[in-house]
């Protein structure tokens, strides 16, 4: 009767807590725990141990799939969820342990140590009573791993010192895990003690950062939790314990120069993680001097080192990323038994608890990029460069107080042949890496220009995924440090020097394909300033093309106008700035689409292969292809044509509709911009009271006629450009609003018939007759007026911004 009542007593206890435990990481895992194990028999849990030691965990997932913990392999074993035990001839766990007073529990739970110095300090009484208490007891190996002296302090003076000790793993009421919320500071019957409890989303639950490692065993009078270590008193705060430890007096001094050390002694739950004298002894000569010289770099420093979370050694079974109080993250981890920053094992002591945190001592400084100088910033992958800047001289004119961006390629954008190169040219090109500014990533737009330190001015390209810097492209891994910016590219950046028209100019492999821009009249096209993008077929491309099949071509010049159109669009597209294995869309100046495409590093235009990519020029980028390029849905309605394109072009099926023809392209699709131009018109004898403008400055032509006599005050007149972008004034982004209104003036023009039009739409000459035919002169004109030794009025296009 009596193992009945104890029986359905004890089950009803577990169930009345069983609906908030839902809540509690702790029981989570438990209850994957028990999902693992259920194979195994009711009531079983899965444990992973680590192997070569008795450290036991009810495991996360990533640890579970990943079978270790720490790094270390971990086995499984199978045992009775807590509050359950076995019986005889059954499979599992099916019979609920014994329920019993605090001080018989403990000898349920296997803390037989702690029972007995209960009973040998006449605690015994008080937790066989009356009450409800909860009790936090050492395992066995906890009390063997005592350091030996304290250890014997305890057990020579049982009744005060061995007392005072368990009462401080005790509280005065029953809490389960899941009314162990993380951060929750609860005093002990000890002298007001406090426990710090956390209480982790991997299931780890600590107390004064000892783990418990078998909780929630219910008692008639309370509840046990096994804990893996004696519990010691904690007296002082982070600050106090700094103050006092001669070892950290380098640290020491810099939380108390930046100002930082009274947040160690406020109220909180940190972690510190501070290193000891010989790990700043250990630091490059004159580094820790600047840091600490400079107040801003100095705090950074120091608060680099601090999480404002509570981590214990025992919660961390696995890698995670915090937040430090300087606002950069640190990743902390494990190897077995050592704990690990970034992946480095440092820490030397662990676990100092204290009444507003937990220490661990390491031995090397922790120095965020916030505190570094820009040159200092240069990870693992840019060593080639940061090298190269410091044997040139040029590290030494990067000043603390001054302001930069580094664009560091990658190591192995440096080849051997630029490696050889004489070292004064070999510093240009690093001084073409060094602008003059601190720019962040977030601070960058397109077209925007960026002037080194040599006085070169780079261009910014800005596209779906990536950023670019004339040819060079950024990876990840832009690092913002106390003077400046470095940014981490692919390629060694080559400022652009000449045109387009110059680069095939100078490139013989473009001959024949330049001879055909000539004839088509695009040579201005290609010298003047803009945004374009050209892929150039080399002369392997016009093989098999005779000197007749090239006058034929030349011959129907809007035939060869639509060829050499499909080969160019509007804005600089970088190859490397396109996403990986995604196809591109580009509208030509023809009108066709062209479709690119980047596959491992290769740009591929309709599919053909471009030989060479990102050629920059001062007004576009080259790609170098080796086919000529035709929009398949051209139709050609020319036999001597199609016959000629055949042979040039075979990966595709050029179409045939007899008669048709190639549209006309105007070259209207680019702007000459003239600021101030002195016009000698053409004088004729025919009718000479009508006057129309030499040239078309921007937009469509305007015609008015204009009696001999007249003052003209507004011909052609642009519309008004508004353009608003972001400028980098003195480091600092600044919106600028910008009008343009662009217009043509004539001071009372001269005796003129007419002059010819020469930029515009091809059909001016009709609008004009029109114009002329629908106003005849109403009356005979007067005499032109002249000037002061009869030369023709100035002309002059106003330009207001």
């Amino acid at each position: 009767m009596k193992i009945f009542f104890l029986f359905t007593f004890s089950t009803f206890l577990l169930s009345a807590f069983e609906p908030a435990a839902a809540f509690a990481h702790y029981d989570k895992i438990l209850t994957h725990s028990r999902i693992r194990a259920r194979d195994q028999g009711p009531n079983v849990c899965a444990l992973q141990q680590v192997m070569g030691t008795k450290k036991k965990y009810f495991s996360t997932c990533r640890n579970w799939y990943q079978q270790a913990i720490c790094g270390k392999k971990a086995t499984v074993l199978y045992e009775c969820c807590p509050g359950y035990m076995k019986m005889d001839g059954t499979r599992g766990c099916p019979a609920v342990a014994p329920i019993d007073h605090v001080y018989g529990t403990l000898g349920i739970v296997g803390a037989t140590s702690t029972q007995q110095y209960s009973d040998i300090s006449r605690l015994r009484e008080e937790i066989e009573g009356r009450g409800s208490f909860t009790f936090f007891a050492p395992s066995n190996e906890a009390w063997d791993q005592l350091d030996s002296e304290v250890h014997r302090n305890l057990v020579d003076n049982v009744n005060i010192e061995l007392y005072n000790a368990l009462h401080h793993h005790m509280l005065n009421k029953r809490m389960l895990t899941k009314d162990l919320k993380n951060g929750m500071t609860l005093v002990s019957m000890y002298n007001g003690q406090k426990l710090l409890i956390n209480h982790y989303p991997n299931g780890v639950v600590t107390v004064n950062c000892a783990r418990i490692i078998h909780g929630n065993q219910i008692a008639t009078n309370g509840v046990v939790h096994v804990v893996d270590r004696v519990l010691s008193a904690v007296e002082y705060t982070i600050q106090d314990f700094i103050e006092a430890e001669e070892d950290l007096s380098s640290f020491r001094d810099s939380a108390i120069t930046s100002g930082v050390m009274d947040i160690l002694g406020r109220p909180g739950h940190y972690t510190l993680f501070v290193p000891t004298n010989e790990a700043f002894e250990r630091l490059p000569r004159g580094v820790f001097e600047r840091i600490k010289g400079d107040k801003v770099a100095s705090e950074a420093l120091v608060k680099f080192h601090i999480l404002n979370t509570l981590q214990c050694s025992e919660a961390i079974t696995g890698g995670a990323v915090y937040e430090t109080l300087e606002g950069n993250t640190v990743e902390i981890g494990c190897d077995g038994e050592s704990l690990t920053v970034n992946g480095v094992k440092m820490v030397k002591r662990k676990d100092i608890v204290t009444s507003n945190g937990v220490i661990h001592l390491i031995d090397q400084v922790l120095i965020p990029d916030s505190a570094k100088q820009v040159i200092e910033l240069g990870g693992a992958q840019q060593t080639t460069f940061t090298d190269l800047v410091a044997q040139l001289g040029l590290a030494s004119s990067l000043r603390p107080e001054g302001q930069y961006t580094l664009l560091a390629p990658l190591n192995g954008a440096f080849s051997d042949d630029t490696l050889r190169l004489d070292q004064r040219l070999l510093k240009t090109i690093l001084q073409n890496h060094i602008i003059k500014v601190k720019v962040g990533l977030n601070e960058l737009y397109n077209g925007q220009e960026l002037e080194t330190i040599g006085g070169k001015l780079l261009r910014v390209f800005v596209y779906r995924t990536s950023v670019c810097i004339e040819n060079s492209c950024m990876v990840r891994g832009s690092k913002e440090g106390r003077n400046g910016f470095i940014h981490v590219f692919r390629q060694i950046i080559n400022p652009a020097e000449k045109t387009l028209h110059e680069m095939l100019r100078n490139d013989k492999r473009f001959s024949t394909f330049l001879s055909l821009v000539k004839a088509a009249d695009l040579d201005d096209v290609l010298s003047r300033p803009g945004q374009w993008t050209l892929f150039v077929p080399t002369n392997d491309a016009f093989k098999g093309l005779t000197d007749d099949d090239k006058d034929i071509l030349i011959r129907d010049k809007n035939a060869l106008r639509n060829i050499l159109l499909y080969h160019l669009t509007q804005g600089v597209f970088i190859g490397s700035g396109f996403e990986p294995g995604v196809t591109n869309i580009l509208k030509t100046i023809q009108g066709g689409k062209l479709y690119l495409k980047t596959v491992n590093d290769t740009l591929l235009v309709n599919e053909l292969k471009s030989r060479e990519s990102d050629l920059m020029a001062t007004n576009g980028v080259i790609h170098v292809i080796d086919k000529l390029l035709y929009p398949a849905e051209l139709p050609v309605g020319n036999d001597q044509l199609l016959t000629i394109l055949k042979k040039l072009i075979k990966y595709i099926q050029i179409k045939f509709v007899r008669d048709s023809t190639f549209k006309e392209i105007p070259l209207t699709f680019y702007k000459i911009n003239i600021i101030e131009s002195n016009v000698q018109p053409i004088i004729t004898k025919e009718d000479p009271s009508i006057t129309q403008l030499t040239k078309l400055i921007e937009g469509e032509p305007e015609f008015k006629i204009v009696r001999e006599g007249e003052t003209i005050t507004k011909v052609i007149h642009g519309e008004p450009i508004i353009k608003t972008y972001t400028k980098i004034i003195d480091g600092r982004p600044v919106e600028v609003t910008e009008k343009k209104v662009t217009e043509e003036r004539i001071i009372q023009g001269p005796e003129i018939k007419y002059t010819r039009i020469t930029a515009g739409a091809a059909d001016n000459e009709e609008k004009l007759k029109k114009i002329l035919e629908e106003e005849a002169p109403a009356q005979k004109a007067q005499p032109a007026k002249r000037t002061q030794g009869g030369a023709a009025r100035r002309r002059t296009r106003l330009d207001r911004s």
